[in-house]
């Protein structure tokens, strides 16, 4: 099950990189993107209909993980869609106090959901087999929205994509009234006196970023892969292509499944050894 649904995102993450790179206007990128989520998520769901969980772990994984994957996105693409019909022309202030309601109106729900937000942001597991599982609905255990379809629904699937979009959507909205607040709709350029260039492999280099999301060292932990490919492939100005699989294939390797981050961590060993080693000298000498 899990390799064909990560085929499955891995599918939807290149369609959508495909469109957020083919000129159009933003409100056609997203209209375009909402399409392209919906048959993913029914292709999904398809998918799911004919298979059996191999245990409760199984189906947990896939309502808690591989679920909310592709509904977060498709929530988040409509959020922003709607945000760009609806938002205000004219002066500054105006759009300013629309972005601020937004956000108020999302902090509204992270308050109104504060128990589940922060069993998920704290990692706990204790209530997943009640949470993600079907059946697991418990009259006790508040429902927000769920699947009118029980087989393919748990009492908690949908909060989970829910938070994971609304999270997304507070980032956009920030960076949004950032812009308006710096009077620049563009990042300041950086500058450097040398330009760096990537000299290793492109493998190695999403290696590495998969590393750093992975470990959340970016918004954190809130960066979605695809944000921060993007930036390093303008840094480096390297086009990375069909990341993902690259990726794929590093999951698949039989040993020296993190080739670069071993000889990162062999590196870094060497020359603290080494520094060790000269500090070490230095002393002996001034005894001497």
């Amino acid at each position: 099950m899990r390799t064909i649904t990560e085929r499955f995102y891995s599918a939807l993450e290149n369609q959508l990189n495909e469109i957020s790179t083919n000129g159009e206007p933003l409100a056609e990128q997203y209209k375009a993107s909402i399409l392209l989520c919906k048959k993913a998520m029914a292709k999904l769901k398809n998918y799911i209909s004919t298979y059996s969980f191999e245990s409760v772990e199984d189906e947990i994984h896939f309502f808690k993980e591989v679920k909310p994957q592709f509904y977060s996105k498709y929530i988040y693409f409509i959020n922003v869609y709607n945000y760009l019909m609806k938002r205000p022309t004219g002066a500054e202030d105006h759009l300013k106090d629309y972005i601020n309601s937004e956000l108020a109106d999302l902090k509204r729900y992270f308050d109104h959901n504060a128990a589940f937000y922060q069993y998920y942001r704290s990692g706990s597991t204790q209530m997943d087999e009640v949470y993600f599982t079907r059946g697991g609905f418990d009259v006790h255990v508040e429902l927000e929205k769920f699947e009118e379809d029980e087989v393919y629904s748990t009492s908690h699937d949908y909060k989970l994509s829910n938070i994971i979009a609304n999270e997304k959507y507070q980032d956009f909205l920030n960076i949004e009234l950032q812009k308006l607040n710096n009077h620049d709709e563009r990042p300041p350029e950086m500058s450097l006196e040398l330009p760096l260039t990537w000299t290793f492999s492109k493998t190695d280099l999403i290696e590495l970023i998969y590393a750093l999301v992975a470990a959340g060292v970016f918004n954190n932990g809130n960066a979605e892969i695809k944000t921060v490919v993007s930036f390093f492939q303008t840094v480096f100005h390297i086009e990375l292509g069909q990341y993902y699989h690259k990726y794929t294939d590093m999951t698949r390797r039989k040993k020296d499944r993190t080739i670069l981050l071993d000889k990162l961590k062999l590196a870094l060993l060497r020359k603290m050894d080494q520094k060790l080693d000269e500090e070490g000298s230095i002393q002996q000498k001034l005894k001497l």
